[in-house]
């Protein structure tokens, strides 16, 4: 036997761990179960999908929309393309 050890987000694991305990499983016992399926299938034993480029451009549309809805009701003043770019430029360089 060997350990190995993952990082992973903590209310994730809380929340799996709550799930494995009503399963009557260890998290260490569903894990391996896992690792199991995918050494037997020569797969990942479900389905793992990103969402169509279609989808994802939907997505960031209605995002905006939804800011532009919230900046028309608060009378948010508007900005040029040079405040914005300065705005952006600022928080990619962590001022």
């Amino acid at each position: 036997m060997t350990s190995m050890t993952i990082r992973v987000d903590e209310q994730l694991k809380r929340s799996f761990d709550i799930l494995c305990d009503q399963f009557g499983l260890s998290n260490t016992a569903a894990l391996s179960l896992f690792m199991k399926a995918v050494v037997r299938e020569r797969r990942i034993p479900f389905e793992i999908k990103a969402d169509s480029e279609a989808d994802v451009r939907k997505q960031g549309w209605e995002a905006f929309m939804r800011m532009r809805k919230s900046a028309l009701a608060s009378d948010a003043a508007d900005m040029p393309l040079s405040e914005i770019n300065e705005e952006i430029s600022a928080v990619r360089n962590g001022e």
